[in-house]
């Protein structure tokens, strides 16, 4: 299938592909062996409050991330 690129660089992708593939906003872009390829990423609403929550009732504090980092790499 052809696409064109527009001259600010954006490119519709084909209606019969599109129609293959769940609704998809983002994708990640690489470019492989001179070879465009484009994977669909899912994107979360997150919410600030409930995440902060479920830290605390894990008992998790805000350097436990980099603790855990150290731990790890001192194995």
């Amino acid at each position: 299938m052809l696409a064109k690129m527009t001259s600010k660089n954006q490119i519709t992708i084909p209606k019969k592909i599109v129609d293959q593939m769940p609704r998809v906003k983002y994708f990640e872009v690489e470019l492989k062996d001179g070879k465009i390829e484009l994977k669909p990423l899912r994107v979360y609403e997150t919410d600030l409050e409930k995440i902060r929550s479920k830290m605390k009732n894990l008992g998790l504090k805000p350097n436990s991330v980099r603790e855990a980092v150290e731990w790890a790499r001192s194995k």
